[in-house]
């Protein structure tokens, strides 16, 4: 199987490592110092006090790679969005795509049974960028549980970790999602077959759509805000209205309100991958975190004071740190931009 990592994360650039140590045909797209830094001195990764290097091919340009039996999408919801067009060459009649990113995925609805069914997420997907220029019908979804950041280009900092939930949108069991599943074991990873990933992605989600915007909003690391009585309220009331929301769309929660926010209170001095982006001056993945889930709960006609309010704060908190918004508003889309929407 010919796999391509696309983008320069660091729950990608672990995965394509392994991939690529197993003997997998494994390349990567990526831009600027991250291309340099790979091409130049190969991908690096950094686990107890050792470094090991690989030389994984690596182009700015997809044309360069060509048709790819899958393509992992390892970017921030924005950057997917906007490279969506950028994936054509890479896009065989057969390709999956695996989409490893933060919050609700722009294809959610896709395959969903019942009245819902096909609807789009304005607050993920401007436009209907990525429905039209990849299709959902090529998706697989993913939930990484891995503990990695990036500490400098082509440089990865791996703490723990090597579970992913796989599942495909419409629950099927396909042979694509069973290969796939067998190519990350091959790899020495731990894939898990969902038969509904969105189970899988409410899980995770549920505790970053209040934990990571409280931090950015107070600097405060999982523990601290999981303790404190204040904080852990707030985070609380969060996730009971994500919870209302989650249940009318069909979704299960296998663990508790309290026991997800315990889960946390255990991960001392752990900074949310918001504050990081905060205090690097990246843009914010506030959208798919957390707008989305305002939007859903508009869909489903269920209000969401207490998200809406910390939605808000941390919106106006990024706008004058200049890193939100990082999606455009659908107003301001070019001409070309339109087209893929049209």
């Amino acid at each position: 199987m010919k796999i391509c990592i696309y983008g320069a994360g660091a729950v990608g650039g672990y995965l394509g490592s392994q991939l690529h140590k197993s003997g997998t045909a494994t390349s990567m797209v990526l831009q600027g110092s991250d291309l340099d830094a790979v091409k130049q001195a190969g991908l690096k990764i950094r686990s107890g006090g050792n470094e090991e290097k690989f030389e994984i091919p690596a182009t700015s340009n997809p044309s360069d790679i060509g048709a790819q039996d899958c393509v992992i999408l390892a970017m921030k919801a924005h950057e997917s969005w906007a490279a969506a067009e950028q994936l054509a060459p890479l896009l065989g009649p057969d390709t999956m795509v695996v989409t490893i990113q933060s919050g609700v995925p722009w294809w959610y609805f896709y395959g969903l049974p019942g009245q819902y069914t096909n609807m789009r997420l304005e607050s993920v997907d401007p436009g209907d960028r990525q429905w039209r220029a990849i299709g959902p019908e090529r998706i697989i979804g993913c939930t990484p549980y891995i503990v990695a950041e990036k500490v400098a280009p082509g440089v990865i900092q791996y703490v723990e970790g090597q579970n992913f939930g796989l599942g495909e949108p419409d629950r099927r069991e396909s042979d694509r999602l069973k290969a796939l599943a067998q190519l990350f074991t091959n790899s020495g990873l731990k894939p898990r077959i969902y038969p509904e990933i969105r189970n899988d992605i409410w899980l995770k989600l549920w505790g970053n759509l209040c934990f990571h915007p409280i931090s950015a909003l107070t600097r405060a690391p999982l523990d601290a805000i999981a303790h404190d009585p204040a904080t852990r309220s707030v985070a609380r009331n969060m996730m009971q209205e994500a919870e209302r929301i989650g249940r009318r769309l069909g979704v299960h929660f296998r663990v508790d309100i309290e026991r997800r926010i315990n889960s946390a209170a255990e991960l001392k001095g752990q900074r949310t991958s918001m504050l990081q982006d905060l205090e690097r001056n990246d843009m914010l993945e506030l959208d798919p975190v957390l707008s989305a889930v305002q939007e859903m709960g508009r869909i489903v006609d269920l209000d969401t004071p207490y998200i809406d309010c910390v939605l808000g704060l941390t919106q106006q908190m990024g706008r004058i740190a200049g890193v939100y918004p990082a999606f455009p508003d659908s107003a301001t889309l070019t001409d070309a931009e339109r087209l893929v929407a049209d």
